[in-house]
C-alpha cells in the first residue's frame, strides 16, 4: 500500500465512519477501485485507522468527556461521613448507559465476529443493507411527519439504562456490513425517546468504546502482520487522515441535524446501492 492509497482510505474511514451510510461498505468499495488485497493486515489497517476517527469525537466532545472523567472519580472516591455514597451525579449515570450500551456488541462480538467476517462480508450483503437501511431512514422520517412530531425529546442526562439497552442491542444489527453502526444507535436513541441531538451524541460517545475496543483488538491481533506488510508510514497517514476527515464530517453532520431530518442519508444510502449493484452486475465486483 503506497501513502496515497492510505490517505485516500483515510478520507473514506473518516467522512462516513460517524455518519449514518456505514464506513464498512465504502471501504470495500475503495479497496477495491484501489486494487489493494482483501487480507488480514489490509482489514486490520482499516480497523485500526479508526483511531483517527476515535481521536476526532474525543476532541469535539472532550468537556462532555472531561465532565464524565471527574464525575466518575469524584463518585468513586467521595463519601459521605456515614460511609455511604451520594446519589449517581449525571456523568457517571452517562458512563453507565454507555457501559450498558456496549456490553451486547461485545458479547456477540466474540461469540459471532468472526462467523459474520467469514459469511457475511460480501458486496451483495452490503448491497442488500445499504439499501435496506435508506429505506428504514425514509420510513421512519415519513411516519414522524405523518404523525406530527419534530425530533425533539429528551436530554442525553434523561436516558435510562433501559433505552440505554435498547441502543446497544440495535448497535448489534450493525455487526453485519452495511448496516452503520452509527445508523442503528442513532435509531436506538430516538426510540428511547432522546432527540435528534442527544441521540446523535450518544452514538458519538458510544463509539469511543465502541470502536475503541474494536481497534484494539485488531491492533493486538494483527499488528505485527499489519506493520510488516503494510509499515508505519501509510498507517500514520492513514490514521492522521481519518482524524482531519472526521473532524469535518462530524461537525457537519452535528451542524446539518439541527435543521433538517435524516431524509438525505436515506437516500444517499440507496444512491450507494444502486452504485454496487452497478459494479456486482457490469464490473464483476465481488468479494
Amino acid at each position: 500500500m503506497t501513502i496515497l492509497e492510505s490517505i485516500i482510505l483515510g478520507i473514506v474511514e473518516g467522512l462516513t465512519e460517524y455518519l449514518p451510510v456505514s464506513s464498512t461498505g465504502h471501504l470495500i468499495i475503495t479497496r477495491y477501485l484501489l486494487g489493494l488485497s482483501d487480507n488480514d493486515a489490509q482489514k486490520a489497517f482499516e480497523i485500526c485507522i479508526q483511531g483517527g476517527a476515535i481521536l476526532a469525537v474525543l476532541g469535539i466532545y472532550f468537556r462532555r468527556v472531561k465532565s464524565i472523567a471527574i464525575d466518575s472519580f469524584a463518585w468513586i472516591f467521595n463519601k459521605q461521613e456515614d460511609g455511604k455514597r451520594e446519589p449517581l451525579p449525571a456523568g457517571v449515570r452517562l458512563l453507565l448507559n454507555m457501559i450498558i450500551a456496549f456490553i451486547p456488541a461485545a458479547f456477540f462480538g466474540v461469540l459471532l465476529g468472526d462467523i459474520i467476517k467469514e459469511y457475511l462480508f460480501s458486496a451483495p450483503v452490503v448491497t442488500v443493507t445499504w439499501a435496506l437501511g435508506g429505506l428504514v431512514i425514509l420510513l421512519y422520517v415519513r411516519a414522524r411527519e405523518r404523525r406530527g412530531e419534530d425530533f425533539s425529546g429528551k436530554q442525553l442526562e434523561e436516558l435510562s439504562c433501559a433505552g440505554a439497552l435498547k441502543v446497544g442491542l440495535l448497535q448489534c444489527i450493525a455487526m453485519c456490513p452495511g448496516v452503520s453502526r452509527s445508523l442503528m444507535t442513532m435509531l436506538g436513541g430516538l426510540f428511547a425517546g432522546l432527540s435528534v441531538a442527544a441521540a446523535v451524541e450518544f452514538s458519538f460517545l458510544l463509539g469511543l468504546i465502541t470502536l475503541g475496543a474494536a481497534t484494539v483488538h485488531d491492533a493486538w491481533k494483527y499488528g505485527n502482520d499489519m506493520i510488516s506488510t503494510i509499515g508505519w508510514g501509510p498507517i500514520i497517514a492513514g490514521t492522521l487522515t481519518a482524524w482531519l476527515s472526521a473532524i469535518i464530517a462530524v461537525k457537519w453532520m452535528v451542524g446539518y441535524l439541527n435543521k433538517h431530518s435524516l431524509s438525505i442519508f436515506g437516500w444517499y444510502r440507496l444512491g450507494a446501492a444502486a452504485v454496487m449493484l452497478g459494479l456486482i452486475l457490469f464490473a464483476g465486483f465481488s468479494i
